[in-house]
């Protein structure tokens, strides 16, 4: 699965909301400063050449529809993610967040019980 470009991830987060759309749906949808409709129709056509996308012709324009899931996108970026920023250890990625005080000692604890629970299920 090939990485996204910030542009690409944008749009792919609106196809996946709307579970697929025409280019004129995605922009109306991207905060401000919104691109260009002409290089938003090129950053989508990149993702149908990365595969994370199919187009069908529907009258004089095309209909995207996502190929990836979102999840399966998510959970493959954040291992990645891990591995180049964290030497591929989550107790690392959670102890940053710790150090950066971005999250608490009480989430951390529910952290704790949803792993705990997970094991027990």
């Amino acid at each position: 699965m090939e990485r996204l470009t910030q542009p690409e991830e944008e749009a792919m987060q609106v196809l996946w909301q709307m579970d697929g759309g025409f280019v004129k749906d995605v922009l109306e949808r991207l905060p401000e400063p919104q691109p260009p409709y002409t290089t938003l129709a090129s950053t989508i056509r990149n993702l149908e050449r990365k595969g994370y996308v199919r187009a069908e012709k529907l009258g004089n324009s095309y209909r995207y529809a996502p190929l990836v899931r979102n999840e399966d996108y998510r959970r493959r970026f954040m291992s990645s993610f891990v591995s180049d920023y964290f030497r591929n250890s989550y107790k690392e990625v959670v102890s940053f967040f710790a150090k950066e005080q971005k999250i608490s000692a009480d989430e951390l604890q529910e952290i704790i019980r949803m792993i705990e629970d997970g094991k027990r299920n």
